[in-house]
């Protein structure tokens, strides 16, 4: 279904911003949905944002607004912008695609944001 790597995280102070991206390899089957989600320490994991291929977008109620997710022509990049980081942004931030064979995860990439 493909390999997912994240790239982009790390330390930011509250109230800046990061990039991070998600490269999609060996792409054999057509991606349907692509996305982030995150889980900080002690919690479950949450949806960030999704995008289906054909743009629509979903977002969760913690960062409506403040990120913004997007991809490349080719659905094999994809990124999740986020700016106004708060400190509850801190987590450890998953890839995940959907085919018709099902999701497949990235290994994640950790953002921490402090004061």
């Amino acid at each position: 279904q493909g390999q997912l790597v994240e790239s982009g995280g790390g330390e930011v102070q509250a109230g800046g911003s990061l990039r991070l991206s998600c490269a999609r390899s060996q792409n054999i089957y057509p991606i349907n949905v692509m996305g982030w989600y995150r889980q900080a320490l002690g919690k479950e994991r949450e949806l960030v944002a999704s995008m289906h291929v054909g743009g629509s977008t979903v977002y969760g109620d913690a960062v409506k607004g403040r990120f913004t997710i997007s991809k490349n022509k080719a659905n094999n990049m994809w990124y999740l912008q986020m700016t106004s980081l708060k400190l509850e942004d801190t987590a450890v931030y998953y890839c995940v695609s959907t085919t018709a064979w099902g999701k497949t995860w990235g290994q994640g990439t950790q953002v921490t944001v402090s004061s």
